[in-house]
């Protein structure tokens, strides 16, 4: 039964939080459902409604009407008078324009953190690396796109440059990782995901052509997973 839309957050299901940052429920809802489009869960064309996808995600329909009209002001979603919301396409020209931008933005920003980061703040991402890794054991592909939004947008921060960390953030909210699914069902998505905890074992060691090396193999995955592939 959907709860009473007008009960307090505390008392509400928790959603992950994201970027470290306080943020309100109908923002966590956002995120969850952000994270469901990208993973490919919630599929382009489809028409969901409030009621439905307030019932997936076990909280009452507002937080989520509203967190989708949220969504709509992005161009991630469209309104449908008296059904809800349709998820809007992405082509495949677009989906390579979007991962070769975040190549020439992160992976030379993230390479240079391999001389201006300080151990501690690279140790603080290690959490979430283990999250990603978890996720991907359990197959859950939400929670595997929450956590790896975490990490990376965590790690591009430590480079001081806020706008930058915006468009990659904008980017990533409009990919689509379609090949998730064909990775949990073969077994192999938790080889994706320790590549972030050898990331940052490269980032401690001060090695920058490793960290080139990953980060270039990871986004060449990003590639491969919006076209359903392994990569």
């Amino acid at each position: 039964m959907a709860q009473p839309e007008n009960k307090p957050d505390s008392d509400l299901p928790a959603l992950p939080r994201l970027g470290g940052r306080r943020s309100s429920y109908r923002e966590r809802v956002a995120d969850a459902l952000r994270a469901a489009l990208i993973a490919g869960e919630l599929r382009p064309g489809e028409v969901y409604s409030a009621p439905s996808l307030a019932a997936r995600f076990g909280v009452s329909a507002t937080p989520v009407r509203e967190a989708m009209l949220d969504l709509a002001k992005e161009g991630l979603v469209d309104t449908v008078p008296n059904k809800g919301f349709r998820v809007t396409a992405v082509s495949d020209r677009q989906l390579d324009e979007y991962t070769h931008i975040r190549a020439l933005i992160e992976i030379p920003t993230v390479v240079a953190l391999a001389r201006t980061a300080d151990r501690v703040s690279l140790e603080a991402l290690h959490p979430a690396a283990r999250e990603i890794v978890t996720a991907a054991q359990a197959g859950d592909l939400i929670a595997y796109v929450e956590a790896d939004t975490r990490f990376h947008l965590g790690l591009l921060a430590l480079a001081g440059n806020a706008h930058l960390v915006e468009v990659v953030a904008d980017l990533r909210g409009r990919s689509r990782l379609y090949g998730l699914t064909a990775l949990v069902a073969a077994g192999r998505l938790l080889a994706s995901a320790e590549e972030h905890l050898e990331l940052l074992d490269a980032l401690l060691e001060r090695d920058e052509q490793a960290v080139r090396a990953v980060m270039t193999r990871h986004l060449g995955h990003v590639r491969s997973l919006w076209a359903g592939g392994e990569g």
